[in-house]
């Protein structure tokens, strides 16, 4: 009996949350097919008449083009951090070398870095490389922010996973990049995915270095973008919530992509180490 009373009471908690979270994308969704006067009159009533010209409009004003262009820096931003930090922290979570804690330490470096800090010498970089107003620019940039933390992530995952793996791989004849990425790779599908969302979600909503580095209108990401277009369209406040809510349905995209990875077997049919 108490365990069915705990099992209802966590129900209902969990219900709970999940209808603050749910509820305010459905206002948003619904929102986008308002009038103004029914958004400041009505907030919370469903529209009498569902404009669905709203977000075509959103769409035909630009906001495809800043979709786009947020989708190819943020999934080659994000490709690349986690490319690189799985490379990174294997050496540094299994293989013994004699500069492991200088590259620990210029690693932990990055985490405290904060990028407000270093907008003036890296606007300068950019113009010197010749790559101002390009995706590269912002491509390599939020890369570089991303790779600290994730490493330090994906290394201490590493460092859970038996040893004995890599011994019974030796002793078969496997190399070390055999071992990477025939065995912990797969067993870090969960930590490399969590950190991909993570990633992911930071460069989407990057907002400080999209508005200095990129000059172009057609280059601009979602947040320029919706920081333009609200500029741009003050009197028509449900045309900015539609196009918010198309710039948002990317980051669900990938969420539901990546989901199946976080409830996984971090280790099924391994050795317990």
């Amino acid at each position: 009996m108490r365990k069915t009373v705990l099992r209802v009471i966590a129900y209902i908690l969990f219900i709970a949350f999940a209808i603050i979270i749910i509820l305010p994308l459905v206002w948003m969704i619904i929102t986008g097919f308002k009038t103004n006067q029914e958004l400041f009159l009505s907030p919370f009533a469903l529209p009498k008449q569902w404009h669905w010209e709203n977000y075509t409009d959103a769409w035909s004003m630009g906001i495809g083009v800043y979709l786009s262009n947020s989708v190819i820096i943020t999934v080659a931003a994000t490709a690349l951090s986690t490319f690189v930090c799985c490379l990174a922290a294997y050496p540094l979570a299994r293989l013994q070398f004699k500069s492991k804690k200088l590259w620990i330490y210029l690693i932990l470096g990055g985490l405290m870095l904060a990028p407000q800090s270093s907008v003036i010498s890296l606007f300068k970089m950019v113009r010197i490389a010749g790559l101002y107003d390009t995706r590269t620019s912002l491509i390599l940039i939020n890369a570089a922010f991303r790779i600290p933390f994730a490493t330090f992530l994906i290394m201490t995952f590493y460092k859970s996973i038996s040893y004995s793996l890599d011994e019974s791989a030796y002793i078969d004849g496997a190399s070390t990049w055999q071992i990477f990425r025939k065995i912990i790779v797969p067993l870090s599908k969960p930590i490399i995915a969590s950190c991909a969302i993570v990633s992911f979600r930071a460069v989407w909503n990057e907002l400080m270095f999209a508005n200095i580095m990129l000059q172009s209108t057609d280059k601009k990401t979602v947040p320029v973008g919706l920081m333009n277009f609200q500029g741009m369209t003050t009197t028509n406040w449900t045309l900015v919530v539609a196009s918010m809510v198309i710039a948002s349905l990317p980051l669900v995209i990938a969420f539901l992509l990546l989901q199946k990875q976080f409830v996984r077997g971090l280790t099924a049919g391994s050795v317990k180490g």
